[in-house]
């Protein structure tokens, strides 16, 4: 049983512990996440499932994905409970909590991500999809890959989080079931709107959009000129932007200006930001 790797705990255990689930933390493809604190002080991220009424199938296919899994860039899950209709994870808690806040909410955020932190998430992202596609025992699809599912602990490390909607799949395959689940809008590869076949390269593409926006500080979304536009289309016109400047001698590139955010003041790595 998958279920032996991690500690059991009783819904009334977890009830104590996030008083009563008051401090809502997040919420994921498959449910709401709050902070808790266990008996022996150790500060977790309680994981409700939302759906009670499919929860089991669900919960059971996480505990499958997770207790596959290892790697210092992917949330560690430290326990489950499985009372009556509850379906809920225990996981360990992330200081700084999504990247989405830190990164988006402009003055309103305690921390600047600045260059050099920048760069670090977007390796630390790299490394742990490339552990779920290359490394580890099964093959992991994420299929939900975004700025709200990257967590930051206190070292501003990377850490992925939500696999509420992964799977398993056979290393280097491809799954026509999977083109059924839905994303989140702006980071949906092409795939998924043409009902294709579903690999790896869903997760790629997410990260692509991901990278953009760690370059400019900014929703891709918020990118377009006029409502109206869609997201893929704006992502269509900053790639082509992007290899017309990549394209044209440094002095003429227009990184600065169109492609990085204005509040790293130019301090950024010429190197790194064309890699």
């Amino acid at each position: 049983m998958i279920t032996n790797h991690f500690r059991r705990y009783t819904y009334k255990e977890l009830q104590r512990a996030t008083r009563k689930f008051k401090c809502q933390i997040g919420r994921g493809a498959s449910g709401l996440v709050y902070k808790g604190i266990l008996k022996d002080k150790r500060a977790v991220a309680v994981k409700r499932l939302a759906d009670i009424n499919q929860g089991e199938e669900e919960f059971q296919h996480e505990l499958s994905v997770i207790g596959k899994i290892y790697h210092m860039n992917l949330v560690r899950v430290w326990g489950f409970c499985s009372d009556g209709p509850h379906r809920i994870l225990v996981l360990e808690y992330v200081e700084n909590g999504s990247l989405d806040k830190t990164l988006f909410s402009g003055k309103a955020s305690q921390i600047l991500l600045g260059w050099n932190e920048r760069f670090k998430i977007a390796l630390g992202v790299a490394k742990g999809l490339a552990y779920l596609h290359h490394e580890c025992l099964e093959w992991v699809i994420h299929c939900d890959l975004k700025p709200e599912n990257i967590l930051l602990d206190g070292n501003l490390e990377p850490k992925i989080t939500d696999f509420g909607l992964a799977k398993l799949l056979n290393r280097g395959g491809s799954n026509k079931s999977v083109s059924r689940i839905h994303g989140t809008r702006g980071y949906i590869a092409p795939e998924w709107v043409s009902s294709l076949p579903i690999t790896a390269k869903v997760d790629v593409y997410s990260f692509g959009v991901v990278l953009l926006e760690l370059l400019k500080g900014a929703r891709v979304s918020d990118w377009a000129p006029n409502a109206d536009e869609e997201v893929e289309m704006v992502l269509r016109r900053v790639v082509r932007m992007l290899a017309e400047n990549l394209m044209l001698e440094g002095s003429k590139q227009l990184w600065i200006d169109d492609f990085i955010d204005s509040r790293l003041n130019r301090q950024f790595n010429d190197l790194q930001g064309t890699a």
